[in-house]
């Protein structure tokens, strides 16, 4: 997938990130911009991407692993 980035500023009061880690499982974080990184659960990541006005989704596919699928969202 190819990320194209918007040609004006986003303002945005939080970042949520789906990423996997060395072993694979997924891990979920809100991240508020120069504040803090909290790990939240799965059911949280799922209710604030279906809830939240979602501003811009950025992709973020590791070269050479199709099948891992991470992705930021921002609010």
């Amino acid at each position: 997938m190819r990320y194209i980035p918007s040609p004006i500023p986003l303002q945005f009061s939080f970042v949520y990130s789906a990423t996997a880690n060395a072993s694979g499982r997924m891990q979920y974080h809100k991240i508020k911009p120069g504040h803090s990184k909290l790990r939240i659960s799965r059911s949280e990541f799922i209710k604030a991407y279906n809830d939240s006005p979602i501003l811009a989704i950025n992709p973020m596919q590791l070269r050479g692993q199709d099948a891992v699928f991470q992705f930021e969202f921002y609010i």
